[in-house]
């Protein structure tokens, strides 16, 4: 599950204005490369939205059933607030919906069965598929 935290308006390049969700997922603990200690960490997504200023305001609390996940990209620079140290970055996060993971599931499925065409329909070895 994840959770709307924020939303932030922003604007296109011809200057209109939308509204985009700030989402988080849950607390996940992870252990510190410098300190070899542990830390609670969440990730953050945004997410693009059609929705006006008042019902982003009232969305925020709303859990959605998915994850945030981590992805490759090309390289951009990234000015850390806290410290304005600027450190490169190859990845971003991407909200997933559950109902995009169940289809990710189904794909992986018929990818290890095949297509209906590896198979022979009249019984009859086919010499193409021959090893």
């Amino acid at each position: 599950m994840v959770r709307i935290i924020n939303y932030v308006k922003r604007q296109t390049e011809e200057g209109k204005e939308f509204c985009v969700l700030e989402i988080q997922s849950g607390v996940e603990m992870v252990l510190s490369s410098k300190t070899n200690q542990f830390y609670a960490t969440a990730k953050k997504a945004n997410i693009t939205s059609t929705f006006d200023e008042v019902t982003c305001k009232a969305l925020i609390g709303t859990e959605m059933p998915g994850t945030i996940e981590k992805i490759a990209c090309q390289p951009f620079e990234y000015t850390i607030k806290e410290t304005g140290e600027v450190i490169t970055l190859n990845h971003r996060y991407r909200y997933e919906p559950e109902l995009t993971q169940s289809l990710k599931e189904d794909q992986a499925i018929q990818n290890l069965l095949g297509n209906e065409n590896s198979f022979s329909k009249n019984g009859q070895q086919n010499e193409s598929f021959v090893m």
